[in-house]
């Protein structure tokens, strides 16, 4: 080798690598980059490149990556110089929707607003107690695909979404407007974006807090890999370059052509090596961003496993020490309500700042009420007496021979989540179920079962005063749900054409019949008359939808009351019943929503608001408030209590408009008399926990009487199977019962469609045999009333017309 050949060593080769003259190294070589190569994978490459001395980095505009490096001036021609690039941070920005930034929301009455940190990114708005929450834990998110965003006060709007209501302030009017700018923005977004189904339901699909997070961790994930998956490809079509160079360089002959060779091979394995490094960094980059989002989705799911124990621990500690005091009650309750009088209320304990609490502004009543004077020595005596007259009645079964007990529920276990998990959105009536998870009574003996407390309806009828009337009516359709507090089991669906009568002339004055007149949605008609001076008549369509979570039981319809001598008539409709805890957790059952009582002969109404549970709130549980009013809108009486145990009203002597409450907004202040006992909740029967949680009328509505329609449900075989404990049996009779149902509907859609084929006039439905659709004259209101001869088919024992369900 020539002096002037000094022979030197590439850096990017150990010592015992090729040799190369020195004369190759006067400039830092001209690299080809592939175009394919993205920006994360070359801002690697110039890393490797700094780490080597330099180079001038080209990228080639064509698309042959792989014919590079084939001479100099070939290459500048093809070739784009690349003088800065970006960085991976700034590649991956926010997306077009994303906004973050403080706000404040409106917590509880005690602390006000508090300022949070949100964050809009994906259709999502999430908030934090801080920025620096941001990496292990959220406070909340809301779906704005279902949101509605509305203006309030000065920098004020309000956010609902799900019945719950977020109220959020910003520092200035033009921060306000910007905010609610970007939220309309996303919302049209989400819109756009969401799955539409044709089960979808009244809320949108369920939008888990961690989900945009997730999302972009893949995102990440699946762009790294992508990275990986480049450098793959080209470190083999370098590899192979550079070994076809070697192998030419190993058969040179001629001297003349070792340095055009030498020169390629020097480009080659430079490229080579760089791409080496790329795919170094870029397995390292993927490995790192692995393990931190492993360690966080760790910590989340720690955490989240530390605070469902102790959400378990508590509400089983709770539903104890319930028990426990229900019991005692039950043992000696006028003992226990002289005690409650004189009980002095604890001070509040000091509020933990950890605790994140939910809305409250929408749930706070827009009255208080002031006693007049102080009779609570009276008011206990009347509570005693009532309580005591009520546990005399509450034996009025044994005089007249009607059960006390059924056999005891069996301790059968089956998993849940194995059955619904693929019933998530669906109807709850379209869901096949084992009777496993269901009550020894149909829906139709459900609705019969709203007449436990049908003397507040004969006292009723006794009134002069509508208005006092308006309260027990009221009073009476709290009373329903009173017995649905521990009864989580979901009810028979009823077969098209079942019937259910309940005849308690004798004892209560009233006659009840209730027919399924529509499967598919589920729907049954009622009527019931009293010789006690009323009748009461509904048709109630059950809409329910599973949520994951929990299920929601929507009754459609309203529930008609008529009094024989005013000629009052009121007409209402159902709350909407909730049962949380389907998955992991105890069962429970919360209600919720408002009711409209109207009285449609005098325009009078009432008001109840039924509020939903809370875990943080501090008001009493399954609370009910309501106002009485005439037909100017002038208040009368005030009512309140819970669903689950009593009704008191309170009758107001004057009104006035306090100072003002939150926000500015001023509340009615109503002076009232004492309050009056209107209803208080039968005990439950002993044993109860073990049959179902049935009470007294419960406990009889399935007994087997003689004379009923073949179509009763007292005559359903799995559902007596069931009741006597005999549940695989049950299941296997409900199997049959409902595949035979399927085969008549199928004949009768049969029989449809060939009457269609052939011009003939088509066959008529099937129609209920005891209800005609008619149209009420004062409501204008189109249902199925009862149309007559039930009870005189009863008489003769003529059931020729019915057919054969069972």
């Amino acid at each position: 080798m020539a002096d002037s050949e000094q022979s030197v060593r590439h850096p990017l080769f150990p010592p015992s690598s090729i040799s190369f003259p020195s004369h190759l190294w006067e400039a830092p070589p001209l690299l080809a980059v592939p175009a394919n190569l993205t920006p994360r994978l070359l801002d690697h490459a110039l890393n490797a490149l700094h780490a080597c001395g330099g180079a001038r980095v080209v990228r080639q505009v064509s698309g042959a990556c792989s014919a590079a490096f084939r001479q100099t001036a070939a290459l500048n021609m093809t070739e784009l110089v690349v003088r800065t690039l970006p960085s991976p941070s700034a590649a991956q920005g926010p997306g077009p929707d994303a906004y973050k930034g403080w706000l404040f929301k409106w917590t509880n009455y005690l602390k006000g607003y508090q300022r949070r940190w949100f964050v809009l990114s994906n259709g999502l708005l999430s908030y934090y107690r801080t920025q620096a929450e941001m990496a292990h834990t959220c406070r909340g998110t809301i779906t704005l695909a279902t949101v509605h965003i509305e203006m309030g006060d000065t920098c004020h709007f309000v956010l609902t979404s799900g019945g719950r209501s977020y109220h959020l302030k910003a520092y200035s009017e033009g921060e306000c407007q910007r905010w609610v700018s970007a939220l309309q923005q996303a919302k049209a977004n989400a819109t756009q974006m969401m799955p539409h189904s044709d089960d979808s339901g009244d809320e949108g699909p369920l939008a888990q807090p961690d989900r945009a997070l997730i999302q972009g961790a893949l995102k990440t994930l699946a762009s790294k890999l992508e990275d990986l998956n480049t450098c793959n490809e080209l470190i083999g079509k370098h590899g192979a370059a550079l070994q076809r160079s070697l192998s030419e360089l190993e058969d040179l002959r001629a001297a003349s052509d070792g340095v055009d060779k030498l020169k390629t091979v020097n480009e080659r394995a430079t490229l080579f090596r760089i791409t080496s490094n790329a795919m170094i960094n870029a397995c390292q980059d993927f490995v790192d961003l692995a393990e931190a989002h492993s360690r966080r989705w760790q910590r989340a799911l720690q955490y989240e496993r530390e605070q469902r124990h102790h959400l378990e621990e508590t509400i089983e500690q709770l539903a104890k020490q319930h028990n426990s005091l229900e019991r005692a009650w039950r043992e000696s309750p006028s003992t226990h309500n002289k005690g409650a009088e004189g009980t002095p209320e604890g001070e509040s304990s000091e509020e933990n700042e950890d605790i994140e609490f939910f809305d409250a502004m929408e749930d706070s009543p827009a009255f208080i009420t002031v006693p007049a004077g102080d009779h609570s020595q009276h008011r206990c005596l009347f509570t005693i007496a009532f309580s005591l007259c009520l546990q005399e009645g509450s034996g009025c079964y044994l005089r007249r021979g009607r059960r006390r007990r059924i056999p005891d529920k069996p301790n059968y276990s089956l998993n849940l989540w194995s059955i619904m998990k693929n019933c998530i959105g669906k109807e709850l009536s379209k869901i096949p179920m084992p009777v496993n998870f269901n009550e020894p009574l149909s829906m139709l003996q459900r609705l019969t079962e709203d007449l436990e407390y049908s003397e507040l309806l004969d006292r009723a009828a006794r009134c002069d005063s509508s208005l006092e009337q308006m309260c027990l009516v009221a009073a009476f359709s709290v009373s329903s749900y009173s017995t649905t507090v521990h009864r989580t089991g979901k009810p028979f669906n009823p077969l098209l054409g079942e019937t259910y009568e309940l005849d308690r002339v004798e004892e209560y004055g009233y006659r009840s019949i209730c027919e399924q007149i529509s499967h598919h949605p589920p729907a049954a008609a009622h009527h019931v008359i009293s010789q006690r001076g009323w009748t009461l008549w509904q048709e109630i369509t059950i809409d329910s939808k599973f949520r994951g979570k929990y299920i929601s039981i929507m009754p459609l319809g309203n529930i008609h009351l008529k009094f024989h001598a005013s000629g009052n008539h009121y007409v209402w409709s159902k709350v909407t019943s909730t049962v949380h805890n389907i998955i992991v957790g105890k069962l429970w059952i919360d209600q919720s929503g408002d009711i409209i009582i109207m009285n449609h002969r005098n325009k009078d109404k009432c008001h109840l608001k039924f509020s939903p549970y809370s875990y943080f709130s501090r008001d009493v549980p399954r609370k009910v408030t309501g106002v009485v009013m005439d037909s100017e809108g002038c208040a009368h009486y005030i009512l309140s209590g819970t669903w689950d145990d009593k009704m008191e009203s309170a009758k107001i002597i004057e009104s006035s408009h306090g100072s003002g409450g939150s926000e500015g907004k001023q509340k009615t202040v109503y002076q009232t008399l004492p309050p009056k006992l209107l209803w208080k909740k039968y005990p439950l029967p002993e044993n109860a926990e073990n049959m179902h949680y049935f009470s007294s009328l419960a406990l009889t509505l399935n007994e087997p009487e003689d004379g009923v329609a073949p179509t009763d449900s007292r005559l359903r075989p799995d559902q007596r199977l069931m009741e006597a404990g005999l549940w695989d049996e049950a299941n296997a009779e409900k199997q049959i019962l409902e595949e035979r149902q399927r085969l008549e509907r199928r004949k009768r859609e049969a029989q449809a469609n060939l009457a269609l084929e052939e011009g003939k006039t088509e066959p008529d439905p099937l129609i209920p045999l005891w209800f005609d659709k008619r149209t009420d004259t004062e409501s204008g209101e189109s249902s199925y009333v009862y149309k007559g001869g039930y009870w005189e088919a009863k008489d003769r024992q003529d059931w020729s017309q019915c057919p054969a369900i069972f």
